[in-house]
């Protein structure tokens, strides 16, 4: 049985290494056969939105557009439901796939046997 790696995700384009460190190691995850759940908090909530990954930019990174295209194709992405409304972000804005849940959501992932979270 696959593990479950849950990576939180804080930053976006204020801190553009620790962005890209996290979207690279979740799509590691999936690539690895790890169960994935990214989470898009603060700045990163951006990128749920449609086209925004695709204008970020960091040199010898790969493309943030492509590394959340392989989260959402092999594991799941959520957006944090406050950081959403606080940016007046619903679910029909967002990128399909990705979907809005708060900390209860968050804190149920993590409780679960074999679950390995990391914060960026």
């Amino acid at each position: 049985m696959a593990r479950t790696l849950i990576v939180k995700v804080t930053a976006g384009a204020d801190a553009p290494e620790r962005c890209a460190q996290a979207f690279t190691v979740a799509a590691t995850a999936v690539a690895a056969g790890a169960d994935v759940s990214l989470w898009l908090t603060g700045e990163s909530a951006w990128f749920a939105l449609p086209g925004r990954a695709e204008t970020f930019e960091l040199p010898h990174s790969a493309p943030l557009a492509d590394l959340l295209a392989a989260v959402l194709a092999g594991g799941r992405v959520t957006l944090c439901t406050q950081c959403a409304a606080r940016r007046e972000m619903t679910e029909a804005d967002l990128i399909p796939g990705v979907r809005i849940a708060g900390a209860a959501a968050f804190v149920e992932e993590c409780l679960v046997d074999g679950v390995q979270a990391l914060v960026y």
